[in-house]
Order: structure tokens, then C-alpha cells, then sequence
């Protein structure tokens, strides 16, 4: 029996797949069961850069800002804002009102605490602002101010960013916590508080309304607009196993399934009690992340050999399956269908796959079969099939692999060792990127290059931020577009990473649910169940 037909099987067999207490129907609207794409190893969105902390963060904490479903930001947490007409001076003001779960009053120190803990580690925006920063202070208690030696247009952008690391504001105890160190308290100001006491990690999170948030009067668009929360109590219940998840969603026993595997979706979508809906229509872009400090990938001719032996056909068919409908091939950086979507420097990923070149590539950086570190989360259905397909590749092209499987958790932690790989560090791991944070160099996380400050793998390409500085001074559509095409040429040959294709996921949930929309992340508020 393959794998697909033993998921099925095994989806239809189970049949008490998670041991649920029965409740009164008044506490079981109340109560909403969501399984994540991941399990929820730590709760720091300011350390770590992976989504399920994203998501699970922004329950608990506010952002001074949110961008919208056009990725427009809009006023969240503040009342507005006034920003000189050279784009030096922004003051901002809190709208009134906002306490953290403590009790506490949201004031602007903990505002100016928690900026300077996220520039720390946001390298695309939050550290070029604190380069061209003379000051960030505290006005009075409601308003803050920025003074820099140099415009920054994009201000709002930077401060509302649903791509990670995300600005979440905490209480200056809090924010004032080394960037590079985990906190261990989690008091927010957002519509829900965690509890911590009954969080098992592996199994389970919990997060309880809060009562004292205040949304704002708008409708909710994605991070923007008035959060109302429905529930009571959000239950996260972590399920690594696809056929377990599948069948607890069709027993009842979870309203909401945030990545169902795409093996199962055809056995979903006959369920006549489940909704079964594309999750983003901006999708995702894979990510084979390449180590540059250590060999073999210090050589940039090594990284080419990845290039032109991957085949990003054989990565989307493990991510995805058969459905072509929801994946294609991309040779280049950012996001299909958006305005700066280009392939210029994509010949790389294009036409056949040459194993031959690539072992001769690999042989000219220096490589002499030493093991090479590839770091496998296989309690995640995108990151286990993509290293499946590369431990295949290595093979083929004479690398020895060192295949480490592990949990993404323990990942997140890896992936941030810059140690040798015979050390503990890493030569090679696999993730992905929302297309909404590959629109544009922005929010772009993995593109950036700039050595120590770059993203996991760290590469160093003057050219590539070069490109990216010239896009931020770009005056209009036209010119950005000539910039993205050099920018997406320079990180091709730099081989910043490789992308192992575009594809699209679904969601899943409980017909007696109403509100789930698409978008990057899930949007909890205005859901309701029946």
C-alpha cells in the first residue's frame, strides 16, 4: 500500500481520534478546537520566526498597527500618526484605553521598549530604522515619537507587518528581555491571554478571553479593524499525525484544521459536515535554506549546484500531490500574479537537471564526501516531504547526507547555531514563505543578505543590498519593477536560497463554523459557531 492510500485508510479507521470532554452546548459554542500547521514549542514572536508563534502571538499581544487584506496598514493599537514631509519625524499617538492583561496601562515606554527588542532582530525593516535613528522617545504616556537622519516612507508598513518578526507590543518588563534570549512571561494586550498553566507543549495551548480588550469600531480585515473574539476559550490541540487530525475534524471532536494534509482533502471534502476552502490565494514559496558560513555551500559554486540539479516538479508534487491546479514552478524570488512578480536570472531553475554539473560543481568548491547536515521538522507536512525530496537529491549528486529528523520546535532552535555542522549546527533545512511576505522586499525576511544580520544561513551580498536599498528609494512602479528584476538576478547568482517552487494549501473546518477567510495566517475574530 503507498502512503496516500494508507492515510486514507487509516483517516477512515480512526474513530476516536482525540479524547475531547463532552460539555453543555451553551460552553461548547463557547469553545473553539483548532489544530495548527505546528506544534507551539515556545511563545516568543520576537526570537523566533516561525509562523504557528506568529499566529499564536497575535491573540495574545497587539500590533500599533495591521495590515489589511489589500496589505495596506492601518491604525491598530494607535489613535493615529503625524509624519513630517521629509519622512525624518513620526508621532504617534495610543488610542485610549488599551491594558495589558495584568491590569496594567499600555503606555508608550513599553511601546519604545518593545520597538527596540524588535529591531533588534527584524533585519529587513526594524534594523535599517534603528541605523538611521537618532531617537526614539516617549512623549508623554500615550505618544512616542521617532527622530531619524533619514526618510523613511515605509514607517507604517514596517510597524504593521503581518510578516515575521511582527511588532507586538509588550509591557516594558517584558520587552526589555535580550532579543536573542526567550521570555518567559506572556502578558499582552490582545483579545485573548495565554494559559500558561495548562500549555503542554506537544499536545496542547490554551488561550482565555479577555475581557478587558476593547476593539476597535471598524470590521476586522485580517490584522486590521475591530478583533471580536467569540469564544470563551481557544483550544490548540497539536496533532502531528494527518490521519488522526482527519478524522477528529470529521468526528467532531475539532471545529478547525489550519493545514489538512492534501492526501486527505478528497476524503474531507465528501464529508457533507466539513467546509474544505483554499487557505490564501497569495499562497507560499518553498525554501531549500543553504548554510553560507560553512562548507560546502561558502562556496558559492557548490549553492549552483543545488540550482540546476533541483526539481522543483518533484518538490510541489511531495508537497502538494496531483492537484496541478495548486502548484507551478517559479524561477525567481517573489510572489506569482503580483506586480513585481519577474523570472530575470531564473535560467538556473529551468529546463533539465544536470546531475553531471552538479557533482563537478561540488567537486571544484572542494567537497570530498563529507557528511553534509540536513535538519528534517517531520511533525510538518510541508518541511518532512521537502527533505525527503533533497535527502533523494544529495544522493544523486554524491553528497553524504546526514538526514536529522527532528521537530520543528527543535528546528527553530538548530536553525539559529551558526556553530559547524559536526558541532551542532546545520548545513541544510527546509521552510516556507507566505506569499503575502515575498510581494515585495519589504517584509522579506529570507531574502535579505547582509552577513551577520541576514536571515538563517546568513549570506553576504553587497549586490543583493544594493538592490534592495535601491527599491526602497524607487519613485514609482516602473522603476521598482527594474530594480526587482536586478534584485532577483543578483540573489539567483548569489543563491541566497533556492525556491523549490509555488504552492497554494488548504484549510479546513466544521460547517457549523462561520467567518474562517483566507488569508496568510488564521483570522480568529468574527468567528463564530453554531
Amino acid at each position: 500500500m503507498d502512503r496516500r492510500g494508507f492515510l486514507k485508510t487509516a483517516a477512515v479507521a480512526a474513530t476516536s481520534a482525540l479524547a475531547a470532554p463532552r460539555l453543555s452546548l451553551a460552553a461548547e459554542s463557547r469553545t473553539l478546537r483548532f489544530i495548527p500547521q505546528a506544534n507551539l514549542a515556545n511563545l516568543d514572536p520576537i526570537w523566533t520566526t516561525q509562523y504557528v508563534v506568529r499566529n499564536g502571538a497575535l491573540l495574545i499581544w497587539d500590533m500599533l498597527y495591521g495590515v489589511d487584506d489589500k496589505l495596506q496598514p492601518q491604525p491598530q493599537m494607535c489613535e493615529g500618526h503625524e509624519a513630517s514631509p521629509d519622512f525624518k519625524t513620526w508621532t504617534f499617538k495610543l488610542r485610549p484605553g488599551l491594558k495589558f492583561h495584568d491590569g496594567e496601562p499600555v503606555l508608550a515606554k513599553d511601546v519604545t521598549a518593545s520597538i527596540l527588542r524588535w529591531m533588534a532582530r527584524d533585519a529587513t525593516m526594524g534594523g535599517p530604522i534603528k541605523r538611521q535613528m537618532d531617537a526614539l522617545e516617549a512623549v508623554d504616556d500615550r505618544s512616542f515619537r521617532f527622530r531619524l537622519n533619514k526618510p523613511y516612507p515605509k514607517m507604517l508598513f514596517a510597524l504593521g507587518k503581518s510578516s515575521t518578526p511582527s511588532l507586538f507590543i509588550m509591557p516594558e518588563r517584558i520587552a526589555a528581555t535580550d532579543p536573542f534570549k526567550q521570555i518567559s512571561e506572556y502578558v499582552g494586550s490582545g483579545p485573548m491571554r495565554f494559559n500558561k498553566g495548562e500549555w503542554v507543549p506537544g499536545a496542547k495551548a490554551i488561550f482565555d478571553k479577555f475581557e478587558g480588550y476593547t476593539p476597535r469600531g471598524e470590521k476586522a480585515n485580517w490584522l486590521s479593524g475591530g478583533k471580536r473574539i467569540n469564544f470563551d476559550r481557544i483550544e490548540w490541540q497539536i496533532v502531528p499525525d494527518v490521519g488522526t487530525a482527519s478524522a477528529a475534524l470529521q468526528n467532531g471532536e475539532v471545529d478547525w484544521w489550519e493545514t489538512p494534509s492534501s492526501d486527505l482533502v478528497p476524503l474531507l471534502k465528501k464529508n457533507p459536515n466539513v467546509a474544505v476552502d483554499i487557505a490564501d490565494p497569495l499562497g507560499n514559496i518553498g525554501s531549500f535554506r543553504i548554510n553560507h558560513l560553512h562548507p560546502p555551500f561558502n562556496d558559492v559554486r557548490a549553492r549552483k549546484a543545488i540550482q540546476i540539479a533541483l526539481s522543483q516538479e518533484d518538490y510541489m508534487g511531495a508537497v502538494v500531490g496531483d492537484d496541478e491546479s495548486l502548484w507551478k514552478t517559479i524561477p525567481g524570488f517573489f510572489t506569482p500574479d503580483t506586480p513585481l512578480y519577474t523570472e530575470v536570472g531564473g535560467e538556473p531553475l529551468k529546463g533539465k537537471r544536470d546531475y553531471e554539473l552538479a557533482k563537478k560543481l561540488l567537486a571544484e568548491a572542494g567537497y570530498k564526501g563529507e557528511p553534509v547536515v540536513l535538519l528534517v521538522a517531520t511533525d510538518v507536512g510541508i518541511t518532512k516531504s521537502q527533505g525527503d525530496v533533497t535527502a533523494d537529491l544529495l544522493k544523486r549528486i554524491g553528497v553524504n547526507v546526514d538526514y536529522q529528523a527532528l521537530d520543528w520546535g527543535t528546528v527553530g532552535q538548530r536553525r539559529a547555531k551558526k556553530d559547524p555542522p559536526a558541532q551542532g549546527g546545520w548545513n541544510i533545512f527546509h521552510t516556507w514563505h507566505a506569499g503575502a511576505d515575498c510581494v515585495n522586499p519589504a517584509p522579506y525576511i529570507a531574502l535579505d543578505a547582509s552577513g551577520d544580520t541576514a536571515w538563517f544561513g546568513w549570506p553576504k551580498s553587497d549586490l543583493v543590498q544594493e538592490k534592495i536599498g535601491a527599491w526602497y528609494a524607487a519613485p514609482d512602479l516602473a522603476a521598482e519593477k527594474t530594480v526587482i528584476a536586478e534584485l532577483n538576478k543578483a540573489a539567483m547568482d548569489h543563491v541566497v536560497y533556492v525556491p523549490t517552487g509555488f504552492f497554494k494549501q488548504y484549510q479546513a473546518w466544521r460547517k457549523n463554523i462561520s467567518g474562517v477567510v483566507k488569508a496568510p495566517f488564521p483570522v480568529f475574530w468574527d468567528v463564530t459557531k453554531a
